[in-house]
């Protein structure tokens, strides 16, 4: 029987109690200065407990109230935002699925040369590519589109090798059952490959969501309208409006605390599902 010690217990909580402060008290001192008025922003005079504007402060920034001049309604970016990460998350799993499936499951010429062609592409950042790429998205006309700012960021090599390991681990045994019983590549592929991986899937989608919905770079290439930014690419536009024109660091705050909601709305939906599939070691 292992006794706890009580002494290490206390301080081991205490280490791990610091460390969730450490990471919170930001996120808390920024909803805090979204519920002052701008004045007292500039003006150093945020404490630590919320101000009395914040109902106001958010009902401008949703569109419910009168922004300040140069602030649009956030909820148009959001929902951009929305549309791109979960456009984002759909298609790499999706293309990943299907890529791991080939290269796992069929013998066909240089099948490993493909695979490692796929692999290779991680030693290429998007930065290096993205001029490119951008020429095509404007050859094609999708510049200030849904499609210009998902289908270039749908290819991942790091999903594609990671369902390919998961792959891996199902017994040949159950592959051949399959084929006795007269399941077809694609039966197959639905029925047993999606299954097992269901939580390996969730845990891919919650991180590439958070990836797509924390873009920055590639939205402020091809969005040139604000009708189709994102909310990251808008916060920077807030800033920029907040060092120019009207005291609206405030409205900053509120804009960074918002879009934190949906990442974060991800994450306790498929907690369970996401946990299960990055310590999962057996089918």
């Amino acid at each position: 029987m292992v006794e706890r010690d009580g002494a290490l217990t206390l301080a081991a909580h205490g280490v791990l109690i610091l460390g969730v402060a450490v990471m919170v008290l930001p996120v808390y001192l920024a909803f805090v200065a979204s519920t002052h008025p701008g004045a007292d922003f500039l003006g150093g005079r945020i404490g630590v407990l919320p101000g009395p504007d914040g109902p106001a402060n958010y009902a401008a920034l949703v569109g419910l109230g009168a922004p300040p001049p140069g602030v649009p309604p956030i909820g148009p970016m959001l929902w951009n935002s929305f549309v791109m990460a979960l456009g984002i998350a759909v298609g790499k799993i999706a293309i990943s699925l299907l890529s791991a499936f080939a290269v796992s499951y069929f013998r066909f010429p240089f099948r490993v040369t493909a695979f490692w062609l796929i692999f290779i592409t991680l030693m290429l950042p998007v930065e290096v590519r993205i001029l490119p790429t951008y020429k095509v998205v404007a050859d094609l006309a999708l510049l200030n589109t849904p499609g210009g700012l998902i289908l270039p960021l749908i290819a991942s090599a790091t999903a594609t090798f990671l369902f390919r390991q998961v792959f891996m681990t199902i017994p040949d045994e159950m592959t051949e059952a399959a084929r006795m019983d007269g399941a077809g590549p694609m039966r197959f592929f639905w029925h047993i490959l999606l299954p097992l991986s269901r939580t390996n899937i969730a845990a891919l989608f919650v991180i590439l969501f958070i990836y797509g919905w924390n873009q920055y770079l590639w939205p402020l290439m091809v969005t040139t309208e604000a009708s189709h930014a994102t909310i990251v690419t808008s916060i920077q536009r807030l800033a920029a409006t907040a060092n120019q024109e009207a005291p609206v660091w405030h409205l900053v705050m509120g804009t960074a605390i918002l879009a934190l909601l949906p990442p974060v709305a991800v994450i306790l939906a498929m907690q369970r599902l996401f946990v299960d599939g990055l310590t999962e070691t057996e089918k």
